[in-house]
């Protein structure tokens, strides 16, 4: 069968159904080859006439120089381009440009070792499909070092597209440590993780940038790069109970509302609640909780929300709170902490906001130093706090969600050396660049 969709003369017999298949526009399959290395796919094209990209003046051919690039795989095999390239000559005595070589960037970058749709397979492998750039180049028949010099540069660019940036409403912030060695030879273990959780433009959240250091310095200069149109969209900032944090957005993001996410404030409700049964037990038994102890027993009962219990951990729990006298500060404890909790769970926000407003002036009074010190805590968070019941419920929970995903990428991988690969890696994954656009090279 002809291809007619092309300029070269009939006569020359090329097949459209394996052009078809090679997928490269411009471009003829010429043979296939099977070699230790996987598949040998040769290639060239056929332009009559070509102008010079120095003068402009129609060039003469001289022959062609075979150049060869790794694809994406085929049938389970890797797979090599040989590119039988054009040779052409300028004969222009005042033309800088004496001789080139036809090139294509739809199928390759000049001097490049990959073709752009492997770049392409091998950035869609890493980003959905949990992939390690060293399986990768095992399916492409490479090197660890030839495919990550490819792609890098793409996902570089990607990363410094100022577009990623645009229409951030809602912006969150937490940390993580990405590794676990010496700070001295591998720089700080903790970064700062700032990411997108406005709803509509993206299905999910996506992570924006990661810095080092756990600080309000880092999220703070992180901010002033950013500009200032950026920080004039942001409307909600969502962070946890951490100081630092919250001068950056106050300094950086002053028109912005500061929310207190509610999983931080339950999870420090269910911490108090711990703190005293631990200290209870030791007053009580003289020793840490063991096997039979009534207060080790329930100590899983105690986190769970009381509307879930079943009917006989509410026997638990009853049995245990009255097993001692002592043992009724645990279960006010207990109570209060529900009663944390169930401010995120009442039919109206008004509800939520006015019993939450309850919790903040009762608990700094209780006798109970733990409830006390967390009563003290959310006074000092009060506006943060309050500010969830302002916001139609924004939370910081996609920013926990965007570090389990690096958990696992970062597992997956084994671990990293490098914080640039890291952080290329992670925006990656994490959705936080599209990669694209930049794989056109």
């Amino acid at each position: 069968m002809l291809n007619h969709s092309c300029v070269c003369p009939d006569a020359l017999d090329r097949c459209d159904r394996c052009d078809l298949l090679l997928d490269f526009p411009g471009l003829h399959l010429v043979s296939v080859t099977q070699a230790p290395s996987g598949l040998v796919l040769e290639v060239e094209s056929c332009v009559p006439v070509q102008g010079c990209p120095g003068c402009g003046v129609i060039a003469t051919g001289h022959g062609r120089v075979v150049v060869e690039v790794i694809d994406a795989p085929w049938a389970g095999r890797p797979v090599r381009v040989r590119w039988r390239k054009r040779r052409w000559i300028c004969h222009e005595d005042v033309c800088a440009v004496a001789s080139f070589v036809e090139q294509d960037p739809e199928v390759c970058a000049p001097r490049g070792l990959l073709s752009t749709r492997a770049i392409r397979w091998s950035i869609g492998q890493l980003r959905r499909e949990g992939a390690t750039i060293q399986g990768l180049a095992r399916q492409l028949g490479t090197t660890w070092n030839t495919l990550w010099t490819q792609v890098r540069p793409v996902l570089a660019t990607a990363a410094d597209d100022p577009v990623r940036f645009e229409n951030v409403q809602v912006l969150g912030v937490d940390e993580h440590i990405w590794h676990h060695r010496d700070p001295r030879r591998r720089g700080p273990k903790e970064l700062t993780g700032m990411v997108d959780l406005t709803r509509g433009p993206h299905p999910t959240a996506r992570l924006l940038d990661l810095v080092p250091g756990r600080s309000g310095k880092a999220y703070r200069d992180w901010l002033d790069e950013r500009g200032e149109g950026f920080r004039k969209r942001v409307e909600i900032a969502t962070l946890d109970p951490f100081q630092g944090y919250k001068n950056a957005i106050d300094d950086q993001l002053e028109d912005a509302t500061c929310v207190l996410d509610a999983f931080h404030i339950v999870k420090l409700a269910g911490a108090a609640v711990d703190d005293v049964r631990r200290r209870i037990q030791q007053e009580t038994l003289g020793h840490r909780g063991r096997k039979g102890d009534p207060l080790y027993g329930i100590r899983h009962v105690l986190r769970a929300g009381r509307e879930r219990l079943t009917s006989r951990q509410q026997t638990r729990l009853e049995a245990a709170f009255t097993a001692h006298p002592d043992h009724i500060a645990v279960e006010v404890a207990y109570r209060c902490a529900q009663d944390l909790r169930d401010v995120f769970h009442q039919p109206t926000p008004a509800r939520g906001r006015q019993l939450a407003e309850k919790l903040i002036a009762s608990l700094p009074t209780c006798p109970i130093p733990e409830i006390a010190r967390l009563g003290k805590t959310l006074r000092r968070w009060k506006t943060a706090f309050l500010a969830y019941f302002d916001t139609d419920g924004a939370s910081n929970g996609g920013t926990e969600a965007i570090n389990g995903i690096i958990e696992l990428g970062r597992r997956i991988a084994r671990g990293f050396r490098n914080f640039e690969h890291y952080r290329l890696r992670m925006l990656l994954i994490t959705g936080g660049l599209d990669a694209s656009p930049h794989t056109q090279l």
